[in-house]
């Protein structure tokens, strides 16, 4: 397949919420205690709830900046692409690097929307439902055919999470982003009944559960003084062990339709997963009294675990151990993994170097996302002008050119590479 007739669906971006996301959707009596955008006398933007500061750092929003600009220090909205905050740019910017649709996940709330968990369940319910309207009305209702809606979970209380749920699945919401361990962020873990009302909405809406690795924001580490790169390096890590968690969990045998995605997790360590488990399934289930009744927890992995991968040579090499409709591509943008604008030609090398088929191609870049989300963008959109070389094509004349935009020196303190460093620095921004 030549890599301008690729159909490309991300089920993993990321926006950077813009100022005026509440205005619309919030309750007047709520909206001075909103979260709200403050531009500070250093230049950078941060948002403000209460006691907190949350930045907006540099590898959440690196796309079209040089290398050079990455780290963690803070930043303004005019130090980073428009296609990070403003919908319309970002379809450009989706344009320009051949991509037809997007999954778009949260920022400054977190990825389980932590950030509203309040004193006030009535406040903290109103802000999840005002992001979720944000984002389902006004982001990607602008662009029906190039975005996947997915909305917050009440991460605080399983029956309103389960109302939620079913709230936006009325208007044809199929995807939820959540924790990939709830237990570290002071939730029960997924092995608790708790959570029952919200498998079961899941399930009867047919909606997908996305863990986001990070997302309980415990991150594999092995020490405070240990180079940046360690941690960097284990953020997969974290998938790994939700994938643990929920494969030998009571609800994958309870529900048949439940579907879960391990996003950003990659797909180079599935096959040798798969191996473990199925020889832990053998050689210990009498004694733990696991039971998958004629299945290996192989085959059930595959009936509900949806994967994805940037470039992941490996994992494309292993595609078929680890199932071929469960796997689906992410772009990343505008994070620092990302390989835009230059993902169909890095994404095609790969694919050509490990001989993957027309057939595979277009299960893994937009029909397997298609399937597991109930998304159709060619009821808006027809084939032709969804490829890659179309897209492009229509993109022609937009900026796409690597640009320093940073207003910070690069100091000594912005060079530092250890996790404490990082801690401190935030500890600092927040004071």
């Amino acid at each position: 397949m030549n890599k301008d007739d690729m159909i490309l669906i991300s089920v993993d971006d990321h926006i950077v919420e813009p100022p005026d996301m509440f205005k619309n959707h919030l309750a007047k009596k709520y909206l001075d205690e909103a979260p709200r955008l403050v531009h500070n006398p250093d230049g950078s933007d941060t948002w403000q709830f209460r006691d907190v500061v949350i930045p907006n750092v540099a590898l959440n929003a690196v796309a079209g900046r040089p290398k050079e600009e990455y780290g963690l220090e803070p930043q303004g909205l005019d130090e980073i692409r428009p296609g990070c905050w403003q919908v319309d740019e970002r379809v450009k910017d989706m344009n320009a690097g051949g991509i037809l649709g997007s999954i778009c996940f949260p920022t400054f709330c977190g990825f389980a929307g932590r950030l509203f968990a309040t004193e006030d369940p009535e406040f903290s319910l109103a802000l999840v439902q005002a992001y979720n309207d944000w984002h389902v009305d006004e982001w990607c209702g602008a662009y029906p055919a190039r975005f996947i809606p997915m909305t917050l979970p009440v991460i605080w209380d399983a029956e309103a999470c389960a109302t939620e749920i079913r709230r936006n699945a009325e208007r044809g919401v199929h995807a939820l982003t959540f924790s990939e361990n709830p237990a570290a962020m002071g939730y029960p873990s997924f092995h608790d009944d708790y959570w029952t009302p919200m498998w079961e909405a899941l399930v009867d809406t047919d909606t997908v559960m996305n863990v986001h690795i990070g997302s309980s924001g415990k991150l594999a580490i092995t020490a405070a003084d240990a180079p940046m790169d360690v941690m960097i390096t284990l953020q997969p890590m974290n998938i790994v062990q939700a994938a643990a968690d929920l494969l030998w969990s009571k609800p994958i045998k309870k529900y048949p339709g439940l579907k879960i995605a391990l996003s950003e997790g990659g797909t180079g360590w599935i096959p040798y997963f798969l191996d473990r488990a199925d020889r832990t399934y053998e050689m210990h289930s009498t004694w733990t009294g696991q039971d998958f009744g004629k299945q290996k927890p192989s085959e059930v992995f595959r009936d509900h675990f949806l994967t994805c991968f940037i470039s992941d040579p490996v994992g494309v090499a292993l595609r078929n151990q680890i199932g071929i409709d469960n796997i689906c591509w992410e772009a990343d943008y505008p994070h620092s993994d990302s390989m835009w604008p230059g993902a169909p030609e890095q994404l095609d090398e790969v694919l050509k170097e490990h001989h993957a088929t027309d057939v595979e191609i277009n299960k893994m870049t937009y029909e397997n996302a298609m399937r597991w989300y109930n998304f159709d963008p060619f009821s808006h959109i027809s084939k032709e002008q969804a490829t890659v070389g179309a897209l492009r094509k229509a993109a022609e004349g937009h900026d796409v050119s690597i640009q320093a935009l940073s207003h910070h020196k690069k100091d000594s303190s912005l060079g530092a590479t250890t996790l404490q460093d990082q801690l401190d620095r935030a500890t600092a921004q927040q004071k």
